[in-house]
């Protein structure tokens, strides 16, 4: 009796859910619809834009997608998709290409592809009764020729010394799966100790060939390292060259006051497997932590007398090579950068205009990454009376 019990509560809670949900659909219609007014340029340009953002009117909130210069609220979403929640484009695109290889895999660092092969590695843990960490490989490769997997989990070599780690990046270099992680490491006493690792992975045979350590810091409290990575403008995607910045700096009650003099961007090349430092020159901090690369550059976006500007850092010749203007004044709300398709794309959320109490539109700015030209400058627009009352809270910004 009780398990028949059991099956009707579970039938009452998805019917209800769904029936929730439907009640919700049938109110999308009067939710206002968002679309970019063209200032400048080709809304052609619009076509790879994603934005994730959430409509704010009072108390009420509701998620939405910008894509193709249409709006789509959660609510209108099948309750399928609403419950898987929504994936990174580039994860999409896989899993709908590959759907039986792709079955739990959802982080783009985790991935490599080529025209011949999708692979993936990733690391699961958990931390056992006695505090220490219980780690494993979890690794597939796809021959996209003819469909063939090979999958197998394999020990994490060194696990007893390891907190925790973090995948960063996955090549497939020579037939062999090179995979790099950000490692917190245990210790005895009040030293930290982080590193960067690159496993050397044999698919084929099954087994980890390599443990290299390419970077590792020790600190005591108040002093701090971290590691971090630009973004990459093309993840996945096979790449000969990773960039890894070590911030150092020390906690203060004020908060975490960095040591520019200390702090490098080395450069590890898998070819060659030679690690080096990236010289700095005209090279600042805030490219090496949150700027983006590719194969060639570095590229940062910055403020700089009320306007935005792009800079450009040759890797080959290690020097300043671009700085131009972006023609769009500083917003006072972060702003959300991508760049990609030899363009920089720059959106400014809404902002609040102080005298009348309303928001302002989202604009967007699409521009050459080389010359700064304006290729694309629009704002946003909704089809509502009263519509200066609604907010925009832009989530990411993503191009496919």
């Amino acid at each position: 009796m009780k398990r028949y019990l059991c099956s009707i509560i579970i039938g009452m809670v998805v019917i209800l859910s769904i029936g929730t949900y439907y009640v919700k659909f049938s109110s999308a219609s009067s939710l206002p619809k968002y679309t970019f007014k063209t200032l400048e340029g080709s809304d052609k340009e619009l076509d790879p834009v994603i934005i994730n953002a959430t409509l704010e009117n009072g108390s009420f909130y509701e998620p939405l997608t910008f894509e193709s210069n249409t709006t789509t609220y959660a609510s209108e979403r099948s309750y399928l998709e609403n419950l898987n929640g929504r994936q990174d484009h580039q994860i999409e695109r896989l899993i709908k290409e590959h759907r039986s290889f792709m079955r739990g895999k959802d982080s783009i660092s985790s991935l490599y592809e080529d025209d011949d092969f999708l692979a993936y590695a990733w690391v699961n843990s958990e931390i056992t009764n006695n505090g220490k960490m219980e780690a494993e490989f979890d690794i597939g490769l796809l021959e996209k020729k003819d469909e063939e997997e090979t999958s197998f989990q394999i020990e994490l070599p060194n696990q007893e010394r390891i907190m925790n780690t973090d995948v960063r990046d996955v090549q497939l270099v020579h037939s062999k799966l090179q995979v790099l992680t950000m490692n917190d490491v245990n210790v005895n006493n009040e030293k930290q100790t982080k590193e960067v690792h690159l496993y050397t992975i044999d698919v084929a045979n099954k087994k980890v060939l390599s443990d290299k350590t390419l970077v590792s810091e020790t600190f005591t409290y108040p002093n701090q390292v971290d590691f971090e990575m630009p973004t990459d403008v093309a993840p996945s995607q096979p790449n000969n060259m990773v960039f890894i910045s070590v911030i150092k700096g020390v906690n203060h009650e004020d908060g975490f006051k960095e040591k520019l003099k200390e702090s490098k961007l080395l450069s590890y090349n898998y070819e060659t497997e030679k690690l080096e430092t990236v010289k700095k020159g005209s090279l600042s901090l805030d490219m090496e932590r949150s700027g983006y690369a590719d194969r060639k550059n570095l590229y940062l976006v910055e403020t700089k007398s009320g306007k935005y500007r792009i800079k450009t850092f040759d890797l080959s010749s290690q020097t300043l090579t671009n700085d131009t203007e972006l023609d769009l004044a500083v917003n006072k709300k972060e702003h959300f950068a991508a760049i990609k398709n030899g363009r920089v794309y720059l959106l400014l959320g809404n902002e609040v205009d102080q005298d009348s109490l309303t928001y302002k539109p989202v604009q967007l700015l699409i521009a050459d990454l080389t010359t700064g030209k304006t290729l694309y400058k629009g704002e946003t627009v909704i089809n509502k009376k009263n519509s200066k009352s609604f907010g925009l809270f832009i989530n990411d910004l993503e191009v496919k």
